[in-house]
């Protein structure tokens, strides 16, 4: 099976779960699609995404979305039945149109890679754009439901049944939130089953060993927000220094609270006591649980009814053998057994929630049979092996769109590397893909950054669908981050050339370069044509990442030195140059330019083919010499490739 994820936003660093999920399935063979709506909202992102095989496929831009729906009311394909009904029924504010332009692109996207089934995390935004997905497509779908995603985010009861009376099978991160879909949604009970999160126990090979320190060490790790409860821990803390013990406590996290949780610090005068860390990777927290003598989470339920469910982060702290102090709260205790692994405390009573903690700060050797306790109830009820199992049969169990696998080709594609897209210096860009395309050429047009300024022509409206675009700088500078090893290499490697690009531009191409490496297998690319300068100096990283072979378009007036230029050429297979000066003596593989030679408006191209000779629109001498340099370079890639593999 060909399992598609899709998500509203991922990464998203509060929510490792997701990530130990498709790690597992991964291991298990199953081979992921994964499609994310919107870019992460931090370049922070846990060091063990870079394990995930598959590659994460970002929605255009809106400005493109809205292109995509404009062509699919020509031809036919747009959902608008479905889209009226949900308008009707639940009015502007479910955002009907634009969740059904978001599945065009993941219904284009899941169809072109042969997804027989796709998996949607949180019944919110997500999952209502699954039922467009759905009818668009046909491809079934299932959904995990956690708690405040129908309880609150999704805001609509009637919409909540709707995606369950949808889904091939609903899964409850746990008992207490199955009970609720199954009293919010009768009529799909039978279809909601409890699938607990569950944890990857080879980041926790051992139990750490209890430390012995001066003053106890308290931890608590979540967004600042108020469903955390992060507030009556700080009282707790108060209460216990006012008891005379001694304590310091590390709250790791960011959020709108955080202002306001460090005045109430302030006030108590417990500055030197608590400490708000920020965001931390999970490598950094893992390291912060080695040090801790307590783990404490004060969930509440805040004044929109929104709680903790299941927090991942009590997993985790259980699973570094650490003793638990939190709430009686949701799915909390079915995680944390009172009196066995942990101390459990009325929501909001920081009274309680201090009596819990001095218990545990006074005795060390209830700390260590607690903290060891919940060791053993994490390997025996919840190893990802084990909780992803209950997943995997109910996928088994359900109907798949029965699909052709991905298209195999036998003659490997080729990349073209847009540095941005609509360019001025790239007039007949377009034409140039259509003549590629009447020649049977194979195009994958990846395109790096979206000029949203430019105004779009007919010719570029046509186009649109069929570009590939790169995330925005956001999820760029998150790859980039995440892959420091790489990041250093390059930089490193950029010292030593004689011929340095300049450094803005090297760095803004590097972080494309490295954001494309996952995609260009994917596609079975074998060949990069870079159309512009700039682009060159991405594709030309991306020849050393990937081992694929680079030809080049030199626009008229480069943004890089020409010594640079120069010394990049002699590692591409061939090229269009512009100045004529630049070919002599490089062979018969690099062309006279001709049509990017002359700059001029878009709609003047019947001139310029006067002026240059060439018929610009319609199959002509020069395009037909391209092509044929495109596919002997591809096919000759593609065979060095074999045979090294062989």
């Amino acid at each position: 099976m060909r399992l598609g994820y899709l998500y509203s936003r991922y990464p998203v660093i509060s929510q490792t779960f997701c990530d130990t999920e498709m790690l597992a399935l991964e291991r298990f063979g199953l081979v992921l699609e994964i499609g994310s709506v919107y870019s992460p909202l931090t370049s922070l992102r846990h060091e063990h995404i870079s394990r995930l095989r598959a590659p994460i496929h970002y929605a255009p831009p809106q400005q493109i979305l809205r292109i995509w729906e404009k062509n699919a009311k020509a031809n036919g394909k747009w959902p608008g039945a479905l889209v009226d009904l949900h308008e009707r029924k639940y009015d502007r504010r479910a955002k009907s149109e634009q969740r059904a332009r978001n599945a065009l692109y993941f219904a284009d996207l899941f169809t072109r890679n042969g997804v027989d089934h796709f998996h949607v995390h949180f019944a919110n935004r997500a999952a209502h754009t699954a039922l467009f997905l759905k009818e668009i497509s046909g491809i079934p779908f299932s959904v995990t439901a956690h708690g405040q995603d129908f309880m609150i985010d999704l805001g609509n009861d009637d919409l909540l049944r709707e995606i369950c009376a949808g889904a091939e099978f609903v899964a409850a991160e746990t008992d207490y939130s199955r009970k609720l879909l199954c009293q919010r949604c009768p009529d799909s009970a039978a279809k909601i089953h409890r699938v607990y999160n569950g944890i990857d126990l080879e980041r926790f090979p051992l139990p750490l060993p209890a430390t012995i320190n001066p003053a106890a060490r308290i931890l608590s790790v979540g967004r600042l927000v108020s469903f955390k409860g992060f507030e009556h821990l700080i009282d707790a803390c108060a209460e216990l220094t006012r008891r005379g013990l001694d304590l310091t406590c590390e709250i790791v996290g960011d959020g709108p609270l955080r202002e306001n949780l460090q005045a109430e610090i302030d006030k108590a005068n417990l500055s030197s006591r608590i400490a708000l860390l920020g965001s931390l990777s999970q490598g950094a927290v893992f390291e912060k649980l080695r040090a801790t003598d307590i783990f404490a989470l004060a969930s509440v339920v805040d004044g929109q009814g929104a709680s903790d469910v299941f927090p991942t982060v009590i997993l985790e702290a259980m699973s570094a053998a650490r003793p638990v102090v939190s709430t009686r709260l949701a799915g909390i205790p079915e995680l944390v057994v009172h009196e066995e692994t942990g101390l459990l405390a009325p929501p909001g009573d920081a009274t309680a929630l201090a009596d819990a903690l001095e218990q545990l700060i006074r005795d060390s050797a209830l700390r260590l049979r607690y903290g060891q306790a919940g060791r053993g109830r994490m390997e025996q009820h919840f190893r990802i092996e084990k909780t992803v199992a209950p997943l995997l049969q109910l996928l088994e169990m359900s109907p798949v769109a029965r699909r052709e696998p991905p298209a195999h080709h036998s003659v490997h594609q080729i990349a073209y590397v847009i540095d941005r897209w609509p360019d001025e210096d790239l007039p007949l860009l377009e034409h140039e893909l259509h003549e590629m395309k009447r020649r049977n050429i194979s195009i994958v047009p990846f395109v790096c950054e979206l000029n949203s300024a430019a105004r779009f022509t007919r010719t570029m409206e046509r186009w649109a669908e069929r570009l590939e675009f790169l995330p925005d700088a956001m999820a760029i500078e998150a790859e980039w981050r995440t892959n420091r090893a790489l990041a250093q290499k390059l930089e490193e490697e950029r010292v030593n050339e004689d011929e340095r690009a300049p450094a803005a531009i090297f760095l803004r191409q590097a972080r494309f370069a490295v954001a494309l490496r996952k995609l260009l297998p994917e596609k079975e690319i074998s060949h990069l044509h870079a159309t512009s300068s700039r682009a060159l100096l991405c594709a030309l990283i991306l020849r050393e990442i990937v081992d694929v072979t680079v030809s080049a378009t030199i626009e008229p007036r480069p943004e890089l030195p020409q010594s640079w230029i120069e010394s990049a050429l002699r590692r591409c297979k061939g090229g269009r140059l512009s100045d004529r000066k630049l070919i002599p003596h490089r062979g018969s593989s690099f062309l006279f330019d001709k049509a990017s030679r002359f700059s001029f408006p878009k709609k003047t191209i019947r001139r310029l083919e006067e002026k240059i000779g060439i018929n610009l629109t319609r199959p002509a001498s020069f395009w037909q010499e391209w092509s044929e340099l495109l596919a002997r370079w591809s096919h000759e890639s593609a065979e060095r490739e074999r045979k090294t593999s062989a």
